[in-house]
């Protein structure tokens, strides 16, 4: 029986990854924004071990949330799902930064950061982090000027960290995952792809015995290895990107 933390599960994938991972029999902690989506979220799965609640788009939250999957004990694998996507040019976080850029990029980089390491690591990016760019240009206007950061860049700042993780923390499985454009409240009811397989690889992932499911530094959809955005390898800016959110944060992702 595996232990796993999984972020943004009060609904879409995170929710039937958490229900999918209670099936097979593992231990599943999920998390919810708030008091009255823990509830909900309670109602759905009366099977989680326990709800841990915290806005991540708040960076004091994010931290309070790092201190209480520490106290659960040692972890098998965390699944950075939350996320969000088509927000109003202009929203903002609990701390002035764009809302899209505190929950998708910063909050995992937080409790990356803090929270104890956990066997397995699995971050959800998106196919469109091949639009995004995360270069130095990019990432001073961000920590300068406050510009916000496009969605698919994002998405490359998740698959940034996933493969910054891989190379600083060589006893930890860490990954990224693409799962489609699915029909989900975030994807919306059109989406053309299957929802099985939209968390069928966060699953394999975490909790696999595969030979395949145990190997670190890759970008997945579907199980399979595909080709990403080379700037997410590039050595100098997984560093910038690092250097960017520790300055945003306060916090050292050693």
């Amino acid at each position: 029986m595996a232990r796993i933390f999984i972020t943004g599960s009060s609904d879409g994938l995170g929710l039937l990854s958490a229900q999918e991972l209670i099936s097979m029999g593992h231990q599943v902690f999920c998390h919810a924004r708030n008091e009255a989506r823990a509830k909900e979220t309670a109602l759905k799965i009366p099977e989680a071990t326990s709800i841990i609640v915290g806005d991540l788009s708040s960076m004091q939250e994010t931290i309070n949330i790092a201190k209480q999957v520490n106290d659960l004990g040692e972890l098998d694998a965390i699944i950075h799902n939350a996320g969000v996507y088509q927000l109003p040019a202009n929203a903002q976080s609990k701390d002035g930064l764009p809302l899209t850029f505190a929950v998708n990029s910063i909050a995992p980089y937080i409790l990356t950061a803090l929270i104890d390491r956990p066997k397995r690591l699995i971050f959800l990016s998106s196919g469109m982090h091949m639009q995004g760019n995360a270069g130095a240009k990019r990432m001073k206007d961000i920590l300068e000027n406050r510009n916000i950061p496009s969605y698919s860049d994002t998405k490359l700042h998740d698959l940034i960290l996933a493969l910054a993780v891989a190379r600083k923390w060589p006893n930890v499985i860490s990954n990224a995952v693409d799962p489609g454009w699915e029909p989900t409240k975030m994807g919306g009811s059109s989406a053309p792809d299957d929802l099985n397989k939209g968390f069928a690889t966060q699953i394999w992932l975490a909790v696999s015995n595969d030979k395949d499911a145990q190997v670190s530094g890759r970008y997945l959809h579907h199980k399979k290895e595909m080709r990403y955005n080379p700037q997410a390898k590039d050595i100098d800016i997984q560093e910038k990107f690092l250097a960017t959110c520790k300055e945003i944060t306060g916090i050292l992702l050693q």
